[in-house]
């Protein structure tokens, strides 16, 4: 189940992200609510439903109802910030950006967690999501809240493996490389 299960599930030309998946949840700066919600969201962020099913799984033996819900509330929230923020990002007109968003947001301001723990779960989320915007403004947040560069690089890294797993796995799945 979980991490063991993806490692069996990904492909031999994948043998990297095999390893990489398994060192990026055993060996973190992260303590354990902070990585199993950082793979939390990072897996629902990803779309794989492989992943996600697995990774949840395993998440929710490790994490409080409360700090799941507030993985899950950070993906969802980056879902729709993401967007919008990088596409004010990319406009060229500056105008929008000045403009008043209208998007509800509040359980930023009362994540039913550790700020800091929901900032880097939002950090992870924006970096599967491609927002610099976002990241810019999470990790400066989080660097704020005396977060170390170690913790952000650890969390930039679990999104990264488990977003690589999720699209490897789920193209695997459709198509099977036949080498």
């Amino acid at each position: 189940m979980g991490v063991a299960r993806l490692r069996e599930l990904l492909p031999d030309y994948a043998k990297d992200l095999r390893l990489n998946l398994g060192s990026v949840t055993s060996q973190s700066q992260l303590n354990n609510q902070q990585l199993w919600g950082t793979v939390l969201t990072s897996a629902i962020a990803s779309r794989g439903a492989t992943t996600l099913t697995e990774l949840e799984a395993e998440a929710l033996e490790h994490l409080s109802p409360e700090a799941a819900k507030a993985a899950r509330t950070a993906a969802a929230l980056m879902a729709m910030n993401n967007v919008y923020y990088r596409t004010l990002h990319l406009l060229e007109d500056k105008e929008y950006s000045r403009m008043r968003a209208g998007l509800r947001m509040n359980a930023i301001a009362n994540p039913g967690v550790d700020k800091a723990d929901f900032e880097l779960w939002s950090l992870a989320a924006s970096a599967v999501n491609g927002c610099g915007m976002c990241l810019t403004a999470h990790e400066h947040e989080l660097r704020g809240r005396g977060v170390s560069r170690e913790v952000i690089q650890d969390a930039i890294r679990v999104a990264s493996v488990v977003h690589a797993v999720a699209v490897t796995i789920e193209s695997h799945e459709q198509v099977p490389a036949t080498a």
